[in-house]
């Protein structure tokens, strides 16, 4: 029986603009004021060690793609690498990341539109915009990407906007002293440690290039254009978060001239282009987390549709891809129904339980690498296999470790209960590690053929 597979109708930039809405580009400025405080002044340069960080473990998800090239991302690397239990696992932790960010997206939509409108009841909002993106999801990938596009293009033209603003306030009132130009990225008294920590809170803006892996099935040639779209995604974000946050530094040399340093997003752009440029602004912002509520709906429902399709899932329901839209329907509308849970709760909640999944996928992608290519293959004796297959992962990790010792406390315990409860599924899934995932798969295809068998059978009858 031919079932339906995901349909190939995404262009490499369909598949950077995705990572890059995932990212949400106008995040730069709602997190500038944590940043500046904590690197004292130097948010440009900070952003430049995150981009560092994570191009390291942008390239082994490249190397993983062209071994596996899966829309299951960390959770099919780690279970064809490492181990099949394991890998549901991670599969399972990275669920987190995946299904709480369109939650989140949803609620900072909520937010926005209530302090427009706050006449109208906050569900509304919530019920309205998950049954848009839901929609969109539903028809077609490409849909949500071209949509998504449109959104990201905006978020460009008001960072562009913002730019030109901040170059005519600077020329107007430049700074006094000529060391300020070169300051957001050097000053003979600035802390390491600072950086570092500075760096660490800004890695977090990056979540997202590495969702760009779950539309490996549904682009062409997904072993080239996959590798290149994580790197281009991670790239093209990380210098847009330099570019505009130098800008917003010689502007903005400390924090002390904010009111709400943990909201900076509203006084930046009234302060730059006044009261009009602030609502262009802001609707840009709320743009962006309708991008990345697009694109993580996206991903979430290709991760679940991959562990159906294995039967860690129930395969019936999450591994079922529609035959008319080609989109895994279910689990796109199940992320949808998780999604109304915003209703209830908080943008803080909601949040701390994205980190942990992410910081569990990254970890293992970049073990993935050792144990494939050189473990596996024994691909480390030339210095070019070495450095791309033990020592660049490695380095992929260790940034990964400083993040995870960074963790909030409450995003590790809540994530701890999270792998708990896939621990004991996977302990009854598995018969008390008796059966490989593998085999559960094989299982569930041999039962689907003879039922179908039976059934041609009676049809003949």
């Amino acid at each position: 029986m031919n079932k339906p597979t995901l349909k190939r109708s995404l262009k490499p930039w369909h598949v950077v603009m995705l990572g890059l809405g995932y990212m949400t580009p106008m995040v730069v400025f709602d997190t500038f004021g944590i940043a500046s405080g904590e690197t004292n002044g130097h948010v440009p340069l900070a952003y430049v060690i995150a981009l560092a960080a994570m191009l390291f473990t942008a390239f082994s998800y490249g190397k993983m793609v062209r071994a596996y090239p899966s829309a299951g991302s960390a959770y099919t690397y780690t279970q064809k690498t490492i181990s099949p239990h394991l890998g549901f696992l991670v599969g399972w932790a990275s669920l987190l990341d995946y299904i709480f960010l369109p939650m989140v997206n949803i609620l900072l939509i909520q937010i926005y539109l209530t302090a427009i409108f706050p006449a109208v009841p906050p569900w509304i909002w919530v019920v309205l915009f998950v049954l848009f993106v839901t929609w969109v999801n539903v028809k077609s990938v490409k849909s949500a990407a071209d949509l998504n596009t449109i959104f990201v293009i905006y978020q460009f033209i008001v960072m562009a906007a913002f730019v030109v603003l901040a170059v005519w306030v600077l020329n107007d009132k430049p700074p006094v002293e000529g060391s300020a130009w070169v300051h957001p990225f050097y000053a003979s008294d600035m802390s390491i440690s600072l950086l570092i920590a500075g760096a660490t809170v800004l890695c977090f803006s990056f979540l997202g290039f590495d969702a760009v892996t779950t539309y490996s099935e549904e682009t062409d040639n997904p072993m080239r254009t996959i590798p290149l779209a994580i790197f281009f995604t991670a790239l093209v974000g990380g210098g847009l978060f330099v570019f505009t946050s130098y800008f917003t530094q010689l502007i903005f040399p400390d924090v002390s001239v904010f009111n709400n340093p943990d909201a900076t997003a509203p006084e930046i752009s009234l302060f730059a282009g006044g009261k009009l440029f602030q609502l262009i602004f802001l609707g840009a912002s709320f743009v962006g987390a309708l991008a990345s509520g697009l694109a993580s709906h996206a991903s979430v429902s290709r991760l679940l549709y991959v562990m159906g399709r294995d039967s860690v899932l129930p395969n019936k329901l999450f591994g079922y891809v529609h035959p008319r839209w080609r989109t895994p329907v279910f689990n796109v509308i199940i992320t949808g129904i998780v999604s109304l849970a915003a209703i209830f709760f908080s943008l803080e909640t909601a949040a701390s339980f994205i980190n942990f999944g992410a910081l569990i996928a990254f970890t293992f992608v970049n073990l993935s690498v050792i144990v494939h290519y050189a473990v596996r293959k024994k691909e480390y004796h030339t210095l070019k296999d070495f450095m791309s297959h033990i020592a660049i992962p490695l380095i992929g990790a260790a940034f990964v470790a400083v993040l995870w010792y960074h963790l909030e406390a409450n995003s590790f315990m809540l994530g701890l209960v999270w792998v708990t409860i896939g621990f004991i599924y996977l302990v009854y899934l598995t018969r008390m590690f008796k059966v490989k995932p593998a085999e559960i798969r094989e299982e569930a295809d041999l039962l689907e053929s003879e039922e179908g068998g039976t059934d041609q059978k009676s049809a003949n009858a």
